[in-house]
């Protein structure tokens, strides 16, 4: 038999609401260890990627004045573009199916506005004090004492930010170049604009904006919900445990508050289910805490399913889970067919606008073209070219070109044929071009030979 779920305290959802600064308490546990955990993680990622090397150049670098990106022994030009709209495509169906199996872990672990909150409100702590400290110092008049720790404070946080945007501008323009560049003055404008612009990013969001970017500004908070159905594990209050609060009798809450004052966005999660809650946890674990101490079981609050709350069973399956799971195979599938079928040579033919056919000393019909090859592999590579498509054509001298590694090279050539191969007016012939090294890397590419 279903057991009731006790009613809460229903949560008024206002669009918006100005608030005081939050003061969030520390709190201790496995959910707190996790997510700092996640802090180390990504932002080894972040800082430390920038300095690895990968055949004398920068692993992974967003070359935009080249147009590509290298991607360790990977280069992706403008025309693999597909290859990153898949990759974007697995990227959210990823976060939605997460989402469906246990609410915005990723907003509470993963996301950089949760991440390099978690830093600033750890800089804020260790300058300042403690919740109650931090609150006293910001009800307390100027003075010496107060503007020495808030000097303190902000001058961490630009020397973080600060190096946070010079980082962010490493992955654009070579680090190892950028930081001497920066030393010497002699960064560019773009480059200096963008060190800027991040660091002040930074600085106004995780110093500042906090909370404010999750309940308001973020987008993802707004739809997640419906994502989300009756066996989604979120962070959740067993009300039927837990009510009434702190009568004779009557529920495990004792009614602390510690869950609110440990939460960065600042809500009750005792009110229900509530938009700006990101699922970090922390309340679970300061209840945990707490329930430790009153000797009560642990979990009243917890990462349960509505269904769990309410005693009934699990169900077996999951349609949205198979959707979800179903298209990430799909785009996995087509994003490795891509990848293979990726070709390391590009060719495109312009046939010369303003000689349309001559005469040759032979008697044949000549055509000016303009080959562009492009050469997207990461060495040197000479390619043959040859043509047909009518009696005799054949290109007039050089048949070999070189294509360094990484470059768009264009060259004139120039293909002869039989005068009388056929009508006179533009005849269809292709154009072949093969890699000398490795004959399976070749193109085709159609165009036109004139017969006056």
């Amino acid at each position: 038999m279903n057991k009731p779920v006790s009613k809460v305290r229903e949560a008024r959802l206002e669009l918006y609401r100005k608030k005081g600064k939050i003061h969030a308490r520390e709190v201790s546990g496995r959910f707190n260890t996790l997510r700092w955990g996640m802090v180390w993680f990504t932002q080894i990622i972040f800082y430390g990627a920038c300095w690895l090397q990968w055949d004398g150049r920068q692993a992974l670098l967003f070359d935009i004045p080249h147009e590509k990106f290298h991607l360790f022994g990977l280069v992706l030009w403008p025309q693999d573009a597909l290859l990153l709209a898949i990759a974007l495509i697995l990227a959210a169906t990823g976060l939605f199916l997460v989402t469906a199996l246990a609410g915005r872990l990723f907003c509470g672990f993963a996301c950089p506005q949760t991440v390099y909150t978690s830093i600033f409100m750890w800089i804020e702590t260790r300058v300042e004090g403690d919740h109650l400290a931090r609150l006293r110092l910001d009800q307390a008049p100027l003075g010496p004492r107060k503007l020495g720790l808030k000097a303190a404070k902000h001058g961490l946080w630009l020397l973080f930010a600060g190096w946070t945007g010079i980082t962010f501008v490493g992955y654009f323009t070579p680090i190892r170049e950028l930081l001497p560049a920066l030393a010497g003055w002699n960064v560019g404008p773009w480059e200096g604009f963008w060190v800027l612009f991040y660091a002040l990013f930074t600085y106004l969001q995780a110093g500042f904006a906090r909370e404010a970017v999750c309940q308001h500004m973020c987008p993802y908070s707004r739809f997640q919900g419906v994502m989300f159905d009756a066996t989604t594990r979120t962070v959740s209050y067993d009300a039927t445990r837990g009510e009434p609060r702190k009568g004779k009798g009557g529920g495990d809450c004792i009614d602390c508050g510690i869950c609110v004052q440990v939460c960065p966005t600042g809500i009750d999660i005792r009110d229900g289910l509530q938009y700006p809650c990101i699922n970090c946890g922390l309340c679970v674990d300061a209840c945990d805490e707490v329930m430790t101490r009153v000797a009560k079981p642990l979990g009243l609050i917890r990462f349960a399913s509505e269904q769990e709350l309410a005693g009934m069973p699990r169900r077996g399956g999951r349609p949205r889970l198979a959707v979800y799971g179903g298209l990430i195979g799909v785009f996995v599938a087509l994003g490795a067919w891509t990848a293979t079928q990726r070709s390391l040579l590009l060719v495109d033919v312009l046939r010369d606008r303003g000689s349309l056919a001559r005469e040759a000393t032979d008697g044949r019909i000549e055509n000016a073209y303009t080959l562009k090859l492009a050469n997207l592999a990461e060495m040197r590579r000479d390619f043959e070219v040859e043509v047909s498509g009518l009696p005799g054509i054949e290109l007039v001298g050089t048949r070999r070109f070189a294509g360094e590694a990484g470059s768009i090279r264009a060259v004139q050539v120039t293909v002869a044929a039989s005068a009388d191969g056929g009508p006179s007016g533009a005849r269809p012939i292709t154009f072949h071009v093969r890699a000398a090294d490795d004959p399976s890397t070749r193109v085709t590419e159609k165009s036109t030979f004139v017969l006056p």
